[in-house]
């Protein structure tokens, strides 16, 4: 049940129990003095008018008439309010009339019958011995504590009244109080869901309590950001799409620049020799020279192909591992550019890379190398792979990285130079892994740097 409760149900119910827990507690104290109180009252008036009475005593036989003298002393006595006095043989009527649960003024007592029972169950009288003229009697003091019940019993009913009005005026104001606290909560409710229904647009004024305005605060900072990263996301999107575009255009281009000249000169050579063979005079010469151009032509054409599956998926690179596809791609390069020095440096420490990291690391060394050749004009060239500790980027805390770096001599790149598809591409692959790709110029040539993250899987 109280788990069901929203926070304001829950607030509003906690204060009202705690208000009529203390008005409980407020009356169960006056409830429980007010015993006390009726008794001391009576103790009082009862000894008051046994004082009274035994020093009127003493004076009452030098009276001329001491009986009247008694009977009016005895009336005027009881015209107090808590306490009555009889003589000794007047006491059954006394007691009858104190017995009815009538007040001292005769009005009905407004206290509950329970309440008197509780408070005072029984009538406290008191015999006082006289003697007049010689004759021995006594005087009944009887306590009457009607009155002083019925104005404990009128405080705890004003009390009451007055401490439930207090009660539900503090309610009523701490519901409002609590209400319009907690208002903002309904906003960043409906907040949540647009966010939820990707209406990532979607903000909350801050307001209410500093704790909850902060909290809007960063409920719209969160939309932003989410909507940034979706946007972010589509953008990645479009451009893989214009990645993959651009990359079938080019393994286009190079088959039908390169790879279609070397089919058509296969296709000539092997036309002259189908004709030298329907000669009937063979001239070895003219055979030998058609066969190497064929040769040299089918080992292009290896060349090319090598190339292009090297662009497409590195060849051995599950198979051997990183160093030896990375040694591969360098010995290719150096057979096209022997005039080119290139130094690799890859460390041993780097331990269980994963594949997805020895994928990302290979292209990277892949497309710098390649950048290198084709725009830098370098004579030497230095690539390094080594441990770069741990990570502090997007990726998993704590989670180990490698640095490559790709450093050439070259003249740097211009002002106005745009980085092409090949390392825009890569800047999102790394980005996507979590790590980071920066690109540095100078004079003394062009660095290239990569954090990647380690251990991943494909």
């Amino acid at each position: 049940m109280w788990q069901k409760l929203s926070l304001r149900a829950r607030l509003n119910t906690l204060l009202a129990f705690v208000l009529m827990l203390g008005l409980a507690i407020n009356i169960t104290r006056l409830v429980l003095e007010a015993a006390p109180r009726v008794r001391a009252e009576d103790q009082s008036v009862i000894r008051l008018a046994r004082e009274f009475i035994e020093a009127l005593v003493v004076s009452l036989n030098e009276t001329p008439d001491p009986e009247a003298r008694l009977s009016q002393t005895i009336r005027d006595l009881n015209r107090l309010r808590h306490v009555s006095i009889t003589r000794q043989d007047d006491t059954p009527a006394a007691e009858r009339s104190a017995s009815d649960g009538v007040g001292d003024d005769g009005e009905p007592s407004p206290a509950p019958p329970w309440f008197v029972a509780l408070v005072h169950p029984e009538q406290t009288s008191v015999n006082v011995p006289i003697s007049v003229h010689g004759h021995a009697g006594s005087l009944v003091i009887t306590s009457h504590p009607n009155d002083e019940i019925s104005e404990i019993w009128d405080g705890i009913v004003t009390q009451l009244e007055v401490g439930s009005a207090i009660a539900i005026a503090l309610l009523l104001m701490t519901m409002t109080v609590v209400s319009r606290a907690l208002a903002p909560l309904q906003s960043l409710s409906r907040a949540m869901t647009d966010i939820e229904c990707g209406r990532y647009d979607t903000r909350v004024k801050p307001g209410g309590s500093p704790e909850l305005a902060a909290i809007c605060g960063k409920l719209n900072h969160l939309a932003a950001t989410l909507g940034d990263a979706v946007e972010e996301k589509r953008r990645f999107a479009e451009r893989a799409v214009s990645l993959q575009d651009a990359e079938r255009k080019e393994i286009a281009r190079e088959l039908h620049d390169e790879f279609g000249p070397y089919l058509f000169a296969l296709r000539a050579h092997a036309s002259s020799l189908v004709r030298l063979a329907d000669t009937r005079e063979l001239n070895t010469g003219t055979l030998r020279r058609h066969g190497g151009a064929v040769l040299e032509q089918v080992n292009a054409l290896q060349q090319f192909n090598r190339r292009v599956l090297e662009r497409l998926r590195p060849v051995g690179l599950a198979e051997l591992g990183l160093c030896e596809a990375i040694g591969a791609l360098v010995r290719l390069w150096r057979e096209s550019h022997p005039g080119v020095a290139i130094k690799t440096t890859i460390s041993r420490s780097l331990g269980e890379t994963g594949e997805m990291a020895d994928l990302t690391i290979y292209r990277i060394v892949q497309e710098a190398l390649t950048n290198v050749f084709r725009h830098a004009d370098a004579t030497a060239v230095d690539v390094t792979v080594e441990p770069a500790g741990s990570f502090s980027g997007l990726g998993r805390p704590n989670q180990g990285c490698a640095l490559v770096r790709v450093h050439d001599n070259g003249g740097g790149l211009k002002p106005e130079h745009r980085f092409g598809l090949g390392l825009t591409g890569m800047r999102e692959r790394i980005a996507a892994l979590g790590g980071t790709l920066t690109v540095a110029s100078s004079a003394t040539g062009v660095l290239v740097e990569a954090v990647v993250p380690i251990g991943q899987r494909l």
